[in-house]
Formats: structure tokens, sequence, C-alpha cells
């Protein structure tokens, strides 16, 4: 029978650990990673597995994710985060995948439920969040390029039915600290690494087309006050990565006799982009004819 090894990887996670590790006692191995906690997250580990590693906390999250990796033993690797659960219905998901011989996969995609202020999001983006979590030992790593990265698998890929469940930002300042701490820099370089050149523009045009993406292309307004706070606030997070950009850039100075103009033609822009999509979304619901003509036309002259 094979056997399955679950890593995971922390830092003060005393409040979230504990109802972790119990929703993967099942597993053959627990490969636990510290990444120098000062508060009691280690001491509760020691409950759940004697394999505990303890790291410096490199900035760079998936670099010891990875050391956590190559540490496992198992022939399947279930990478987890502290705030992270793995449901019943889950395990028996993960257990008859590594039980048959059938399919040629070599790592699974597993859906994952973002639990925020309160609240399971459906919308904006944050479901299904497949995540790809459960590999053959040898077959994935996280790149460990930049923060928001997914596991790397060498082989053939499946998708899982069950959900991990994520119980994510319990507060508006776990939202902005995370975000305007640690993301929005890193994801900054990332950009400035890949070529992209700044442009005042897009000090609306990047923070627009995220609140437009999450709040209606992903329908984020089916989530309510949640759906809408949240894809203002990942709207805010993409205004704070251009301030980012412009701060490495110098904080270049740009104010030449078309600035006001252009200014003027992206808020339009926007404007035109924001009532296409409100036109799109009440084609969806309406029910009279004569207005879904009517919102069609509209639609079409902001397209």
């Amino acid at each position: 029978m094979a056997t399955i090894s679950v890593v995971i990887s922390a830092y003060n996670e005393e409040k979230k650990i504990e109802e972790c590790l119990l929703s993967v006692k099942w597993a053959d191995e627990i490969i636990f990673v510290d990444n120098s906690s000062t508060d009691a997250t280690a001491a509760i580990a020691k409950k759940y597995t004697k394999k505990i590693f303890k790291r410096l906390n490199n900035p760079m999250l998936n670099k010891n994710k990875n050391f956590g990796i190559r540490k496992a033993t198992g022939d399947w690797i279930l990478y987890m985060d502290a705030d992270e659960r793995v449901t019943s219905e889950l395990v028996k998901e993960i257990k008859s995948v590594v039980s048959r011989q059938s399919s040629d996969a070599t790592g699974y995609w597993i859906p994952r439920k973002n639990i925020i202020f309160g609240k399971w999001i459906e919308y904006a983006g944050m479901y299904p969040d497949y995540q790809m979590r459960f590999f053959r030992r040898g077959k994935g790593e996280f790149p460990a390029e930049h923060v928001h990265e997914m596991i790397e698998i060498d082989g053939a890929t499946e998708y899982l039915k069950e959900n991990l469940v994520h119980y994510n930002f319990e507060t508006i300042s776990q939202f902005l600290y995370k975000h305007i701490e640690l993301y929005a820099p890193n994801e900054a370089e990332n950009l400035t690494k890949k070529g992209y050149k700044l442009s005042y523009k897009d000090a609306i045009a990047m923070p627009l087309s995220e609140f437009l993406s999450r709040f209606f292309a992903r329908e984020g307004y089916r989530d309510g006050l949640h759906g809408l706070v949240l894809s203002l606030l990942f709207s805010f997070y993409h205004l704070v990565i251009f301030a980012k950009i412009w701060e490495r850039d110098g904080f270049k100075e740009y104010n030449q006799e078309d600035f006001f103009d252009g200014v003027s033609e992206q808020l339009k822009k926007g404007s035109d982009e924001t009532l296409y999509w409100i036109a799109n979304e009440k084609i969806k619901y309406s029910k009279n004819p004569l207005e879904k003509a009517s919102l069609m036309i509209e639609r079409k002259m902001k397209s």
C-alpha cells in the first residue's frame, strides 16, 4: 500500500495549527517545518509528530516549504498551510486515488473553499481556487521565485472533487498586512523582472481592472457586501503594487502637458468599461425582453 506524507510549514500559528494537525493525523507521516516561531506552534506540533525541523523565517516562504517536501519519505505528498483543513470526504478521495492503479497522474489539483471574514466566498475568483497540493514524491516543488506560486509538477495532472477548507483572512488588518507588507513588494519585484514599464495611466487601470474582474466578471456581487469589500480591497492591493513599482523607479515625476488629458481619458475608459459590465450582468437576470434588448444595445455601445 502506498504511503502518504503531509508537509506543513508554519510560523507563529498557535491559534490554528492544532486544528490543521488534527485534520491530517491519519497520514503515515507528518513533516513539520517550524519557521523559528516565538509562540507555542512548535510545542503543539510535537504532540502530533517527531519530525520537526526548525528553519529561519525566510520571507520567500516557499523555500522552507520545499525543504519540508524534500524531507518527506512517503510515496505521495500532501502539502498544507496552517490555516487549512482536510475534510473527511477529501481524505477518502485521496486514499482512493492512492489505492487505484488506473491513473497516470503524478499530481492532483484540489478545490479550496476560502472562508474570509467569517463567510465562504463562492465568487470573486475565490472558488473553486484549485491548488496543486497532492503529488508523487520527487515529482513536485514550488519554484520559490515569488510568493504566489503553485507547485510545479513533472508529469500529468488531474482534478479532485472534494474540498480543502482554507480559513483565510479573519480581519481587515490581516488582509492589509499580508497584501501590503508581504505580497505587494514581491509582486512589484516580479513584474519588474518580467519587463513591466511604468505608465502613470496604470495607477487607474490596474486597480480598476482588478475590481471589474472580481466584482463583475467573476460575479463577486453574488457574495453581497463580502464580495464588494473584497473586490475593493483587491483593487487597492493592485494600486499598492503600482505604487511599489513607482517607488522602485525612484518616484519618477511625470507632470507634462498631456498628464491631465491622459488621466481624464483613462477615467472615461474606466467608466465605459464599468457601464459595459453593469449592462452585461443585468442582461443575465432580466426577464423583460424590451429591457434586455435595450441593455444589449447599451453593452455593445460600451464594448
